[in-house]
């Protein structure tokens, strides 16, 4: 079962794991209204409240099949937090106008995109507003006035950045009278970056709790081929040491335990699989089993 935890002092409350929603417009046996709302119910009765979006998730496609959901479950919203990403121009059919693969973070662009997630969504609000990627075109100043405006007129509770170093959030911070309560990064057990690069430090320091993008590795890390066969057998030992279901559920507990307090954000729409992660808060990771697991991740002992 998923606990809870504040983004920030003065930032939302979420559930510990986090549900992303960019994998039902794969197929048609996901991107059903039925299919959609069972996946959230299963979320929901595993304790995980807070479903993450983008604008371009599914081709610009994944928003619409959600709110198609929530327009038939209206009592659904109220029971859940919604995170939506903006900023990444892709080509596309659905964007003729985009002749290249680009950021966008003007302020028309920002108050656009948020407003056409808030029409697709269904709903009148969001809980939290992340800008997606870095962008050198970036005016901090800009962007910051159209963010605190969304947020004064209740269009978000709160505004965050999403793969941003700490100098980026800095030169952010520095324009906004408001806090930024999130950095949504790529963190996992096969991505250990941010644990040395001032990443989760930084978290740390401004008292953010980061949310965690491809906290299995995006599946690499159990590809036979691609992946890390002595990890996932020590993971899967561990699993066993600690009375929990798989491998993938001690991957999330092991992030669970960085004191950042990261929120991984789980893709699954298999309830069983869905249930079998959720358990990953029941773990209390011993210091020589993270550290165990850090070392055969990297392929060496710390220094």
């Amino acid at each position: 079962m998923s606990s809870r935890i504040k983004l920030h002092r003065d930032g939302p409350e979420f559930s510990r794991l986090v549900w992303g929603a960019f994998r039902i417009a794969d197929n048609p046996e996901t991107s059903g209204i039925a299919s959609i709302a069972r996946t959230v119910d299963t979320c929901l009765d595993a304790g995980i409240t807070t479903i993450d979006h983008a604008d371009i998730y599914g081709g610009y496609r994944v928003e619409a099949l959600f709110g198609e959901m929530l327009a038939t479950r209206p009592d659904l919203r109220n029971r859940i937090e919604l995170v939506t990403k903006c900023g990444i121009a892709l080509t596309s059919a659905a964007r003729p106008e985009h002749r290249v693969k680009h950021y966008n973070s003007t302020a028309e662009h920002i108050r656009r995109s948020l407003e056409n997630s808030l029409s697709n969504l269904k709903t009148d609000h969001v809980d939290l507003l992340l800008l997606h990627r870095p962008d050198p075109l970036l005016d901090a100043g800009e962007v910051a006035g159209v963010l605190e405006a969304l947020v004064a007129e209740g269009k978000t509770r709160a505004v965050g950045v999403s793969n941003y170093t700490p100098s980026q959030i800095a030169l952010l911070q520095s324009k906004l009278n408001i806090p930024l309560v999130a950095n949504q990064i790529e963190l996992s057990v096969s991505h250990t970056q941010p644990l040395t690069d001032g990443t989760l430090d930084d978290c740390q320091r401004l008292g953010i709790a980061p949310m965690a993008w491809s906290p299995l590795g995006g599946g690499r890390l159990f590809d036979k081929e691609k992946g890390n066969p002595k990890l996932v057998e020590l993971l899967t030992r561990l699993a066993e040491k600690y009375g929990v279901p798989g491998a993938g559920t001690v991957a999330l507990a092991w992030l669970l335990r960085l004191p950042s307090k990261p929120l991984p954000i789980i893709g699954s729409t298999d309830p069983e699989r869905v249930r079998a992660l959720s358990r990953a808060g029941e773990i209390a990771f011993d210091l020589q089993d993270w550290f165990q697991v850090l070392e055969v991740a990297r392929g060496r002992p710390v220094a």
